[in-house]
């Protein structure tokens, strides 16, 4: 099983109020509140999530689109992890990654991942969180 994933985190205030958007086409669309946090612990907590439900799925091949440049960079071994509160979340990500078979993460432009951007806004501005099957 194949899926594609869109996935976005942010914090308003840096750290402030946190949420991650995560939007699977024809399948979930996830908004989850993660309390305060940063931009960057917001897009790895909304990379986890996307890992965690691929897993469990039944997923063998994850494409994941994510609008933060530094984690997919760091996903893709490009850049060094240096800061000890991303560490956690970046091994805890290696390990998810290792349980599916063929995956790849790139980055989309901001304006190309607006569903999950929406996502990320709605668990942020209702502090709740929300699953809506496709």
């Amino acid at each position: 099983m194949k899926f594609e994933v869109y996935i976005d985190g942010g914090s308003r205030g840096n750290p402030g109020e946190a949420g991650i958007g995560v939007y699977v086409p024809g399948r979930v669309r996830i908004a989850e509140y993660v309390g305060i946090g940063t931009n960057n612990l917001a897009e790895y907590s909304a990379l986890l999530t996307a890992l965690r439900f691929a897993v469990f799925s039944g997923c063998t091949e994850l494409q994941v689109f994510a609008d933060s440049e530094l984690v997919v960079k760091q996903i893709n071994g490009e850049y060094q992890v240096k800061n000890e509160n991303i560490r956690s979340f970046y091994d805890s990500a290696i390990r998810w990654i290792a349980l599916i078979p063929r995956f790849s993460i790139s980055h989309v432009r901001r304006e190309n991942n607006k569903e999950a951007d929406k996502l990320a806004n709605l668990a942020m501005d209702t502090r709740r969180n929300s699953v809506t099957w496709d």
